[in-house]
């Protein structure tokens, strides 16, 4: 075992994965606003409108990621943490406060440029100060901030959203409900931006522009793409993007035509919005000690076929109209199989993967595939249901988790336990 502070360690870390919490509730409590909001700027009957108020944030997130590699290399990890506080604040407050419909989404759009720096950079900073015996551990305490995020948000919107069967509470939802959900993110924005002063840069940054003295400490997109580093790519690609497209993500975006397809009504709905987060929770903590203790292929092996599974069953459950507990319960299944698999995995993966020298802007390459997936997917979720059915629509998602599941058994390494320098070696073409 490596000699560290261990208390240090963990505050550091700590401290970098408050922008796991803040891009999780930032990403989720769009979807408890939804239903307010859409009836206050008169989109309930545009799908278009509605597509666009979901995935502005997503545009930023893409913006954010596709930067925040070069930026990282140039500046340094902390300084971009630092940013991405900011952007958080500045959004949580704009986003309630705008009463037009194109301010509010250029604030959801700053908050997303927030998600992306952050999605980038706190995992790749955490796995740069970690020893390898615990770092898959703390890579996935980012995955878990992430989840108390998501849960925080559906808490949030279930205590805001007031009783939708009377007239006046559903008024002060409108009008005041959705605003109060946005504006909620503050605080913790601002403590993250106040604990952020309190870290330091990472040492692989510090080693990296120690070894280059005055150059730029800045790799260019073009040597990732160099031929030895081809394979480790394209997987880091398809394990980014199939986070994504395994579908769980859009039970949180649209978890009102899903659970309202299951037979709920709206109130039921964010009762069982919470129910699904708690589970988000619960498996993720589990997920930090198996993911040193049965290794990261193992886990994303079992993620991909267990979610390929229970979305075979859960859309054969919507074909046969089928509406109620089993159909929570199905629901909860696949978001504990990704919380304990794909959540954490992926992030720990994209971390440990990629040499040094590329790391910052392979991680922000992948973080930018990863966020196009997820903007493809929120984007094109209304369509399909509307076209497919819900029932076609995850028939959908299991194939594609099954087809991930054949693609990672043949090439997704085990990394448990590896340092980073290990890895390289084994991993990239001399």
């Amino acid at each position: 075992m490596s000699n560290y502070n261990k208390g240090f360690l963990y505050f550091i870390c700590s401290v970098s994965a408050m922008g796991g919490l803040l891009f999780g509730y930032d990403w989720v409590v769009i979807g408890g606003a939804k239903p307010f909001y859409e009836l206050y700027f008169a989109i309930s009957d545009s799908p278009l409108m509605q597509g666009v108020a979901m995935t502005t944030a997503l545009v930023g997130c893409l913006v954010g990621a596709m930067v925040a590699g070069s930026a990282a290399d140039k500046y340094g990890r902390k300084p971009l943490l630092m940013l991405s506080a900011v952007l958080f604040t500045v959004s949580a407050i704009a986003t309630g406060l705008f009463n037009d419909f194109t301010l509010f989404n250029i604030a959801r759009f700053i908050g997303g440029v927030g998600i992306g720096v952050a999605s980038a950079l706190a995992p790749m900073y955490i796995a740069e100060v970690s020893p390898a015996e615990i770092r898959g551990r703390m890579v996935s305490l980012n995955q878990m901030t992430i989840v108390l995020g998501i849960l925080s948000a559906q808490i949030v919107n279930m205590l805001l959203a007031r009783d939708t069967t009377v007239a006046e509470s559903q008024a002060w939802n409108i009008e005041w409900g959705w605003r109060w959900m946005f504006w909620a993110e503050t605080l913790p924005a601002a403590l993250f931006l106040l604990m952020s002063f309190f870290i330091p840069e990472s040492p692989v940054y510090l080693k990296m522009k120690g070894s280059q003295g005055d150059r730029q400490v800045t790799t260019p997109l073009s040597e990732l793409f160099q031929n030895k580093y081809g394979k480790v790519l394209l997987l880091g690609l398809v394990i980014a993007v199939f986070q994504q497209w395994c579908g769980t993500n859009v039970i949180f975006n649209y978890a009102q035509e899903i659970f309202v397809g299951a037979g709920f009504d709206v109130d039921g709905m964010f009762i069982n919005i919470v129910i699904t987060g708690i589970a988000n929770v619960l498996f993720t903590f589990l997920a930090l000690y198996t993911i040193e203790k049965w290794g990261r292929r193992t886990l994303i092996l079992i993620g991909a076929g267990g979610l390929g599974l229970i979305y075979l069953v859960l859309g054969t459950c919507y074909f046969m109209g089928m509406t109620g507990f089993l159909m929570v319960a199905l629901v909860v299944a696949a978001i504990s199989v990704y919380a304990m698999t794909l959540g954490p995995v992926t992030w720990t993966l994209l971390a440990e993967i990629f040499p040094n020298r590329v790391r910052g802007i392979a991680m922000a390459t992948c973080t930018f595939a990863l966020w196009v997936g997820c903007c493809t997917l929120t984007f094109s979720f209304p369509s399909m249901n509307a076209a497919l059915g819900s029932s076609g629509t995850f028939w959908i998602y299991s194939a594609i988790c099954i087809c991930a599941f054949v693609f990672l058994l043949r090439n997704c390494p085990e990394t448990k336990g590896k340092s980073l320098e290990e890895l390289e070696k084994e991993l990239i073409k001399k």
